[in-house]
């Protein structure tokens, strides 16, 4: 018996490390969908309507298929820090956090049409950085590793070593709450607990 297709709307190598760490079948199609933050939107919902956002599109070129979508950002100070678009930006970004507490905000979607499946959810994980000076902020944004990561940082990589603590998921800062889709794909049927 064949399992049904499982999608991952996501150009992120990190969801595909973590998806295949655990197991899971998967092909790739990004969504390409329009990432901007609603003004006045929480922090739950943004990321889970983005999450939603990406799936759905796949989901609707691909309705018998599972369809996952995730997002993930950073919330500090009542703010998204989201992916830089610059060296300084990155470099700010990394000031603001450094030697403080911030939230990392996961949503995850999985949308199958055929069997009017939608399951969408979030979840949050703090994250106590260490101190960093300016030239420690500079040089690690010169590595280039802050520029494609919510926040400026890769818990997985370099940035590792500026993370004081984390209260929660760590695949959660890394892109993609592992524990709690695995849970729900075991629940769909799709893969064995």
């Amino acid at each position: 018996m064949s399992h049904p297709q499982i999608i991952l709307a996501s150009s992120s190598p990190r969801r595909r490390e973590l998806l295949s760490q655990a197991g899971v079948a998967f092909s790739v199609l990004v969504s390409g969908c329009d990432e901007t933050p609603i003004p006045g939107e929480g922090v739950a919902q943004m990321v889970e309507r983005l999450a939603h956002v990406k799936a759905s599109v796949v989901a609707g070129l691909h309705p018998h298929a599972y369809v996952l979508g995730a997002d993930t950002t950073v919330w500090i100070d009542g703010e998204s820090l989201g992916k830089p678009s610059s060296f300084d930006e990155a470099c700010q970004m990394l000031k603001r956090i450094q030697g403080r507490t911030h939230e990392v905000w996961g949503g995850i979607a999985v949308i199958n049409r055929s069997k009017d499946c939608k399951r969408v959810w979030s979840h949050s994980t703090r994250v106590t950085m260490a101190p960093m000076s300016d030239e420690v902020i500079a040089r690690y944004v010169s590595s280039g590793e802050p520029m494609d990561k919510a926040g400026s940082y890769a818990i997985q990589g370099l940035g590792l070593q500026f993370v004081d603590s984390i209260d929660g998921s760590y695949s959660n800062v890394v892109g993609l709450n592992i524990t709690a889709l695995m849970r729900e794909l075991v629940g769909l049927g799709l893969v064995q607990g």
